[in-house]
């Protein structure tokens, strides 16, 4: 019976990517990160899983972003991620930054969602459990909570970090506002925020009204998800509207009557793109790692091929007056 091959990563893996540091701490980052969202839950070809982390690893990718509520179902992601770490990736532990959070529902009754200690505490459990994990790196609360003091959730990050059950915490989609006071709690407990990780792309671009300033004044990293807003921004829709896609089926978070509206900005843009010998997916993430406040880009891929197409956006990151000029006409 043969044995199978064990994984062995790629040895220049490291000369394939550039990292930033994580706002002022010592933390290092690849210009480009893995999402977990979506194509790791139990619905998913698991073969597939695991050849899109060993691609991303291969090309210097070390940063892997999860969340309790990932799947379908919820959790699947995280467990079917700990089957591959145990599999592949054991003996890389020390070479890898793996973040979770938790504030999105997660299971029945008044403890189950938001910003409690108690939520908190135990989806962290939960979340290490399914990964097979002593500790993450990076933990999240994954949104605000109006109705729990900010202390609480604040204090509760912190707690954790004091526990060993994470090494940094950062927060995802707090407004500019909420967010400082969160940072100011965080410094004077004595675990200070590490990085944000808000919606940001050329179709969405509340960050740049006042939080970017922020996060630059508060040593805050940025970590950025949705950089193709849900597909917008690549030549998928150029020719109108594919019958496999995301929009065509409404899915929950695109359908074809926003796909259709943006049309003509996506044109314009492409055009653009093709100047710069670029497809519109590698210019929607060279746009954002323009700006140096930006430590990584969230980046989702359904096969290893989207990946490497990705990371050719990290080799062109300087745009002319003329062609952010050019941008925000269109954007406008």
């Amino acid at each position: 019976m043969n044995k199978k091959k064990k994984y062995v990563a790629s040895e220049n893996r490291y000369q394939k990517m550039n990292y930033r540091r994580t706002g002022n701490s010592g933390l290092l980052l690849p210009e480009i990160s893995l999402g977990l969202w979506h194509n790791f839950g139990d619905v998913d070809n698991f073969k597939n899983s695991r050849n899109l982390l060993k691609c991303a690893f291969d090309n210097g990718i070390t940063h892997f972003d999860l969340a309790n509520n990932y799947g379908p179902p919820p959790g699947s992601a995280e467990s079917n991620f700990g089957k591959i770490l145990k599999k592949d990736f054991k003996s890389y532990r020390d070479e890898l930054i793996i973040s979770s959070k938790a504030g999105y529902d997660m299971w029945p009754g008044p403890y189950g969602d938001f910003g409690s200690k108690k939520f908190l505490v135990a989806s962290l459990d939960q979340s290490l459990q399914r990964m097979g994990l002593d500790y993450v790196d990076i933990f999240y609360h994954h949104r605000p909570d109006y109705d729990t003091p900010l202390e609480e959730t604040m204090s509760t990050l912190d707690l954790i970090v004091r526990q060993g059950k994470a090494l940094y915490v950062g927060i995802s989609n707090y407004k500019p506002e909420r967010a400082k006071e969160a940072f100011k709690i965080l410094k004077d407990l004595g675990t200070p925020c590490l990085i944000h990780q808000p919606r940001y792309s050329l179709f969405d671009r509340w960050i740049e009204d006042g939080l970017l300033d922020l996060l630059e004044n508060s040593g805050v990293g940025a970590i950025c998800y949705s950089p193709l807003a849900q597909g917008m921004l690549t030549n998928k829709y150029i020719n109108g509207l594919p019958k496999d896609s995301r929009a065509v089926k409404d899915s929950p978070f695109l359908n074809s009557t926003q796909v259709l509206e943006m049309l003509p900005k996506i044109k314009a843009l492409y055009e653009i793109a093709k100047n710069r010998n670029q497809n519109l997916a590698q210019m929607a993430i060279s746009w954002i790692l323009k700006d140096d406040r930006i430590t990584s880009v969230l980046i989702g891929a359904s096969k290893p091929s989207q990946i490497l197409d990705s990371l050719k956006a990290t080799e062109n990151t300087a745009f002319s007056e003329e062609e952010l000029d050019k941008i925000n006409k269109i954007l406008t």
